[in-house]
């Protein structure tokens, strides 16, 4: 099976994530991120990969012992099984060769890929690019990983020639509503090294620094009066909560930052003139900003009270993930370097960028087990437009081949 009918493949499995079940605790969200799972499993098997692991989570790990005897470190590779809950459709993939200009994904519901929205397709004029009929996402988040990831198994399992330590794999549920197959995953009998997610980001993209990122829950109680008598009795929450934001630093929002500009969010807004919810996400790239950020909503809910009176107001703030840079700093930067190698052996220029979001590496560095992330070559994640170059999936598993080999060259003892 080459890399694309594997894509393909897999791309007909619905794995589409489910936010209300995720919200109850559920976890796969969705039947078809088992079904996927158990699809995964018999295809490592086949592969002849050992320790084979798949649980009730959905979670599957498998490991390829090495080849070679010699000590090394066990470098790992990570995907997720689930797809973005925007479309629930079921996926009808399909190759095209793209000769430049617009692609028609739909007739019949004129829907049109259309070069001036996304002018980055013109660098794939003269390659076959995988898209849909417009009516679902490809699924490429994440499942191009995937595909990325077991070629690479294919290629050294057929290849006994190419030297490699010990590799491990593990396919991850839901990671789309709050990174949470990663935040269940058991980082230390998992046993790796170090490891790379492969997540997101056209070829060439490299990901070694993403938020600190934390969340803030701020209750607002008043006290509520019929308004024909409420003259020195009604104490508005919702007017509470409208003053708090008013308060946050101006400019500091998700429509006015880009690159490593950190912000605060204000996400949701619920409640009446009795008790008022505000739930805020706060981001930061370096851990002093974060701090200060946290550090400044606590101040402020502190201000609050003072001008409000005792319990009024109560804030609730917590950490969610860490910028994976920190677990990178130094030494333990060596995962950069390996793959800035393999990049430069496969002709990729490699554009390290900063995510403005979270990927299941993050929580797995937090953890201990440092992970930047490798591109799966896809465009337009979390769109019906999303579309995948098929030389581009073809790099990005060339490049987790690569990476194993550079880890005997560089780090066996």
């Amino acid at each position: 099976m080459n890399i694309v009918e594997r894509f393909i493949n897999y791309t007909r499995i619905n794995t589409t994530t489910s936010r209300e079940k995720g919200a109850a605790g559920i976890m796969p969200s969705s039947q078809g991120q088992m079904e996927l799972a158990i699809l995964l499993k018999a295809e490592l098997e086949a592969l002849g990969m050992e320790e084979i692991m798949l649980r009730d989570s959905a979670i599957l790990t498998a490991t390829l012992p090495a080849n070679i005897n010699k000590d090394l470190p066990t470098v790992s590779f990570f995907a997720h099984l689930d797809t973005s809950a925007e479309q629930t459709n079921d996926t009808q993939a399909k190759i095209v060769q793209y000769n430049g200009g617009d692609i028609v994904l739909n007739e019949a519901l004129d829907i049109v890929l259309q070069e001036a929205d996304f002018p980055e397709i013109a660098q794939y004029q003269g390659q076959e690019i995988i898209v849909t009929d417009g009516t679902s996402l490809l699924g490429a988040d994440d499942k191009a990983a995937i595909a990325a990831i077991m070629h690479a198994l294919q290629v050294l399992t057929n290849n006994p020639d190419i030297e490699h330590g010990p590799v491990k794999v593990a396919f991850l549920p839901d990671e789309e509503q709050g990174l949470r197959g990663a935040k269940a995953f058991d980082v230390e009998s998992f046993g790796a090294d170090f490891g790379y997610t492969l997540d997101c980001c056209g070829i060439g993209e490299f990901v070694h620094e993403n938020w600190n990122a934390g969340n803030a829950v701020v209750t607002f109680t008043g006290q509520s009066a019929h308004p024909m008598s409420a003259k020195g009795k009604l104490k508005n929450s919702l007017l509470m909560a409208h003053k708090f934001i008013a308060m946050l630093p101006p400019g500091e929002a998700p429509e006015y930052t880009d690159g490593r500009e950190g912000y605060y969010w204000v996400k949701e807004l619920a409640g009446n003139s009795a008790k008022t919810v505000l739930k805020m996400d706060i981001r930061d790239f370096t851990q002093q900003g974060y701090a200060q950020r946290m550090t400044f909503l606590q101040q402020l809910a502190d201000s609050c009270q003072t001008l409000w009176g005792q319990g009024h107001i109560n804030i609730e703030l917590s950490d969610r993930y860490e910028n994976v840079a920190n677990s990178l700093e130094g030494e333990a930067g060596f995962p950069i370097d390996i793959a800035k190698e393999a990049y430069l052996r496969n002709g990729i220029e490699m554009k390290a960028i900063p995510m403005r979001g979270g990927y299941d590496g993050a929580v797995l560095s937090q953890k201990g087990l440092p992970c930047p992330n490798i591109f799966t070559g896809a465009h337009n994640f979390h769109s019906i437009y999303e579309y995948l170059p098929v030389d581009s999936l073809q790099a990005a598993s060339d490049v987790v081949v690569d990476v194993i080999r550079i880890t005997v060259e560089k780090l066996a003892k």
